[in-house]
């Protein structure tokens, strides 16, 4: 198995049903990449796309096991919707279907990936206080020296 990546071939597609996609999402510690190919009623092709997703636009990742291993599907949410901005996405979120033979290196790969978020958002620096924190009310009651 290669550890750079982890190809998952999937299909999705857009919120109104017209448009079809399969294609392949690349699960790296450096982020999702998508090649896909979208096709408008199943017939009419707009080309081979790619679209990536760095570990630092995604807030998580979940794998859906459906039933009997039909039906799972990988769905992941950004930071920001401004991520998706070339990404096929519904209702903020992308939703790859997976195949019941690529279950099991679905499953891998999303436990791969929340290990590395994890650890991204683990070495991620701390979040800057407001300096309107760090002064409260108490100087209303201190006494003015006499000098």
């Amino acid at each position: 198995m290669n550890r750079g990546f982890t190809s998952i071939p999937f299909k999705t597609e857009t919120a109104h049903g017209l448009k079809s996609i399969n294609g392949v999402a690349k699960f790296s510690a450096a982020g999702i990449v998508l090649e896909f190919e979208s096709k408008l009623f199943g017939i009419i092709s707009d080309g081979v796309k790619e679209a990536q997703l760095s570990i630092g636009d995604i807030l998580d990742v979940r794998f859906k096991k459906g039933f009997l291993k039909r039906g799972a599907k990988i769905e992941v949410r950004p930071r920001s919707l401004m991520a998706f901005n070339k990404i096929p996405n519904e209702e903020g979120k992308l939703i790859l279907k997976v195949k019941a033979e690529d279950f099991e290196s679905a499953r891998d790969a999303v436990l791969r990936m929340q290990k590395d978020l994890g650890e991204f958002t683990a070495n991620l620096p701390p979040t800057h206080t407001p300096v309107s924190l760090l002064f409260d009310e108490s100087e209303d009651e201190t006494k003015k020296l006499l000098q």
